[in-house]
């Protein structure tokens, strides 16, 4: 264990790998969308009709979603909340199906007989238990975002790829017919030439918009609080820093830039194909809660400039923003959202991929996806290296409002212009 800490604690100068990356996604993308050849040999020959093993690390809310979607493949949870792991169990044993229960993910990690884990624990937790997994030659479904710093994600890539695993993270969108449907009419050009595009993420919604802050407290019998902290700076519990609220929290998290900027920018980046680039340029301002009872933004507005001239514009509490994603170009403009895909041109959204050439990935279930992946080794529609970049993309815009800085960035070499902001790029991680 140490000698992960300090390699996520002390990234190396050569942590990137800039040229290793770049021939890596050059062999990849040949086939174009780098989906349609075999990349990695699996841990072991599966048959047919064999069931892949999971394990489930984090149960609690999204991780009960994920459960529910590949509860016949479970075979162990694990989580710091016993509630949670408890209900868990009962849901595998309610379908039929046998589980053990664990408390600390390291336990099942060791098992030679899970195939895959599913992490949806907090964000500060993902690239530690991402990088465990793949050395332990487990394939991995992380929910998104994918990392809580730039160099974390890079090592989590690093790792999936040293180890030849599958990571799939879950930004589910992707594998949503009118987001990929809304992707592929923007890349066929319909709109013409993309000047902007609008990204609206959801607003603060922390407790504290109801009710004052609460006096820390003893962490109740059944949480194991000094793990859930893991890797982050000690504090004393609070019942409304845990669970759902960590997103409010640096030290967890990025907030709704990084919960719901991960989902709809990750959108903007498949629409553009910009899975293995980024921004030029971040700039933009933020409120925050004014007696800073939680810490992230509580509205923003956020310009990225990309090298080719178009611009992304990211809008929380924005009243020209709409939750989602829209593409705006020289012809027009589509808006996408969860159930929504509407364009200035109702006849554009006729076209088939056919006539618009512009056919993407049809992946139809997140999970599925997963699974088929990893008895196929060929990438899945959202890999590593893609929320990587996306969670990228949200990592500069909080950096632009946190300093207020207009931020120079190099999506090549993956480091800022300016040196002076090399400190953004990770964090110390406690020792636990």
């Amino acid at each position: 264990m140490p000698e992960i800490q300090n390699q996520l604690a002390s990234p190396s100068s050569d942590y990137l790998m800039p040229f290793r990356r770049r021939q890596f996604i050059k062999g990849v993308t040949a086939a174009g969308l780098g989906l349609a050849a075999p990349l990695f040999v699996p841990a072991r020959v599966f048959g047919a009709n064999e069931r892949i093993r999971t394990g489930h690390i984090g149960v609690g809310g999204q991780g009960r979603s994920n459960l529910k979607a590949l509860l016949s493949h479970a075979v162990a949870v694990c989580d710091v909340d016993t509630r949670h792991s408890d209900q868990a169990a009962k849901m595998i044993h309610e379908a039929g199906g046998a589980c053990e229960v664990y408390g600390d993910y390291r336990k099942l990690l060791e098992r030679s007989d899970i195939d895959a884990v599913v992490i949806s624990t907090p964000d500060h937790w993902h690239a530690l238990q991402t990088i465990q997994a793949c050395e332990a030659g487990k394939d991995v479904y992380v929910e998104k975002p994918l990392s809580l710093t730039i160099a974390e994600g890079r090592r989590m890539v690093q790792a999936a790829r040293q180890h030849h695993r599958i990571v799939q993270t879950g930004s589910q969108q992707r594998s949503s017919d009118n987001f990929r449907r809304a992707c592929e009419l923007v890349r066929s050009g319909v709109l013409g030439a993309i000047q902007e595009i609008h990204v609206g993420i959801a607003a603060a919604n922390h407790p504290f918009r109801e009710r004052g802050p609460v006096p820390d407290s003893r962490p109740p019998e059944h949480l194991d609080y000094p793990l859930w902290l893991g890797p982050a700076p000690w504090v004393e519990y609070n019942q409304l820093r845990v669970h759902y609220n960590f997103r409010f929290f640096w030290d967890y998290s990025g907030g709704q830039m990084t919960n719901w900027g991960a989902h709809h920018i990750d959108i903007a980046h498949w629409g553009m194909g910009w899975d293995h680039s980024g921004p030029a340029r971040v700039s933009g301002s933020a409120e925050f809660h004014p007696q800073a009872w939680h810490e992230v933004s509580e509205s923003c507005r956020i310009t990225y400039e990309y090298p080719t001239g178009t611009k992304m514009i990211v809008g929380q509490q924005q009243p020209d923003i709409s939750m989602g994603t829209k593409f705006i170009g020289t012809q027009g403009w589509i808006f996408v959202d969860r159930g929504k895909l509407q364009s200035s041109d109702p006849e554009l959204l006729k076209k088939s991929p056919d006539e618009t050439k512009s056919s993407l990935i049809r992946s139809g279930n997140h999970h599925q996806n997963f699974l088929q992946c990893i008895k196929s080794r060929e990438l899945p529609i959202c890999d590593v290296e893609i929320g990587h970049r996306t969670a990228t993309a949200c990592h500069l815009g909080n950096i632009a409002i946190r300093t207020g800085q207009v931020i120079d960035w190099d999506h090549e070499t993956e480091q800022f212009q300016d040196a002076t902001l090399a400190s953004w790029m990770d964090r110390n991680d406690r020792e636990f």
